[in-house]
């Protein structure tokens, strides 16, 4: 049985979308392979936004984080833009909290994080543009906006520098807050990033924070967008979560939302791009 029948012979509750991913069922095996890649993806933690309750909602998170790793470890996490709200002294004690996660982490700069370069890697000690190399899979981390909170697509000059410096990577995952593709009412609209990354035969996967009341897959030229709700902030989701990604050495990915305590959203990612 080929895996368009195999997903059509599923419960009327499994949603296929697009051939590529399924929402709430499982592909043959999938569960039972050990992950190439396990990570954590946590976005607009929001630190220090007034009338909020910041610190209870990062710590909660956190602390759910690192029971997971626990239990099954993570290769790595990603606080995926909009750790603070504005004030950029806040990094400091933000950072000392997320300095306790046990594993490597890395930081995107998102458009309440209103920081020049320089503040960033002060702060940060991370580049507002890097890559980072493990095994067969290329990780990039970009900027999407700057020390004003101006919404921009990532340098596409860099990206375009880093997609030719990887053309022989197996597998690229590309990290970034705002979204550049006008699906959402925060997003923008970015053709040239867009004809740009549909080229690349190896980008697996775009993930995505910004949008907090998005928690799931959008797809467009084979790549999948991911959401992944929201840590902190005033809006969004009912619940304050993050994302689970388990990659497979083919490309493919198990992946859920966790809200912050049960998995939600649960969906195989197929690797059809090739």
């Amino acid at each position: 049985m080929n895996r368009r029948h195999f997903v059509q012979n599923l419960s009327t509750l499994a949603l296929l979308l697009n051939g590529k991913s399924i929402m709430g069922a499982e592909l043959p095996g999938m569960n039972n392979r050990k992950p190439m890649l396990r990570f954590v993806i946590a976005s607009d933690l929001h630190y220090g936004q007034p009338k909020t309750e910041y610190a209870a909602m990062t710590d909660t998170a956190l602390d759910h984080i690192k029971g997971m790793h626990e239990e099954q470890a993570f290769d790595f996490g990603v606080f995926n833009g909009d750790l603070v709200h504005d004030d950029i002294s806040f990094f400091g004690e933000l950072r000392k909290k997320v300095d306790t996660v046990s594993f490597p982490y890395y930081v995107t700069q998102g458009n309440h994080d209103l920081a020049t370069k320089e503040q960033w890697v002060k702060a940060w000690e991370q580049p507002i543009n890097f890559d980072i190399v493990k095994g067969d899979t290329v990780l990039l981390f970009a900027t999407t906006s700057n020390e004003t909170g101006k919404y921009l697509p990532p340098d596409l000059n860099w990206l375009e520098a880093q997609f030719n410096k990887h053309s022989k990577a197996k597998h690229i995952l590309l990290f970034i807050h705002i979204p550049p593709i006008k699906w959402t009412k925060h997003a923008i609209e970015s053709t040239p990033f867009q004809e740009q990354v549909k080229k690349q035969k190896n980008l697996r996967a775009v993930f995505h924070g910004h949008e907090h009341d998005q928690d799931g897959i959008k797809w467009q030229d084979g790549i999948p967008y991911l959401f992944d709700s929201h840590v902190g902030g005033n809006w969004g989701t009912s619940y304050r979560g993050f994302r689970v990604v388990e990659m497979q050495k083919d490309g493919s990915m198990l992946t859920w939302i966790m809200n912050p305590s049960e998995k939600i959203n649960e969906a195989n990612i197929s690797r059809e791009k090739v």
